[in-house]
């Protein structure tokens, strides 16, 4: 759901703004400040559906977290996985709050406060988000190549993308390697989508698991 709500605003604020690109912190001040005051409807339409995909994410979270202390995990993975799916959601929540705040025409008129809260909702619901993000992927993919509760390159493809979120702080700093963040957002969103799917329900499929992969 988190996935799907997700596409589904950025599918719709592209319908609603008539297929204009969305502007990024990083365009000229005057751009930013035209876009969001052209296309209200489109920015908050995006914003709303951003915020409700981090409802599920949170649920996403505390349900790992649970599932994996049933089957008998007693490393930090879990409590890790936990931390980084609420941090997650909650730089998510409050970059969508922002970005609807952006698109009040009272905002608007300023020039350089809409530039800046552009800014504050990129680096929450980039930075902020793929790192939490890259933490709740880690905290699920280490157990699974410890205690062998799926396919080891599916623990390891976790690890690859958990490093890749985790990296894409830099890009605070290295401009270029903001292409890091889309590559974790949906990397990631899309390996723990899989991920609901291979963890075992039980500790007897878990010991089953393990059973196949030591054959």
């Amino acid at each position: 759901m988190s996935l799907l709500l997700m596409l589904a605003g950025l599918v719709l604020t592209a319908v609603l703004s008539g297929g204009q690109q969305f502007v990024g912190p990083f365009a000229p001040s005057d751009t930013v400040a035209t876009f969001f005051r052209d296309n209200p409807v489109a920015v908050r339409v995006g914003s709303m559906l951003q915020f409700g995909s981090a409802v599920p994410l949170g649920i996403y979270a505390a349900t790992v977290y649970a599932r994996q202390l049933r089957l008998g995990v007693r490393v930090p993975g879990p409590a890790i996985a936990f931390f980084g799916g609420i941090t997650a959601s909650l730089m998510l929540m409050v970059s969508a709050m922002l970005v609807w705040v952006v698109s009040r025409p009272e905002i608007t008129t300023d020039v350089v406060l809409t530039h800046g809260l552009v800014f504050l909702a990129f680096i929450t619901g980039g930075v902020g988000y793929a790192t939490g993000l890259g933490l709740l992927v880690a905290g699920m993919a280490v157990p699974f190549l410890v205690l062998r509760l799926g396919p080891g390159w599916f623990g390891w493809a976790g690890l690859v993308l958990a490093a890749v979120a985790e990296v894409s702080f830099l890009s605070m700093t290295i401009e270029p390697l903001q292409f890091l963040l889309p590559v974790a957002r949906f990397g990631g969103l899309a390996w723990l989508v899989a991920a609901g799917f291979v963890l075992p329900r039980t500790r007897a499929a878990a010991n089953q698991a393990v059973t196949r992969a030591r054959r």
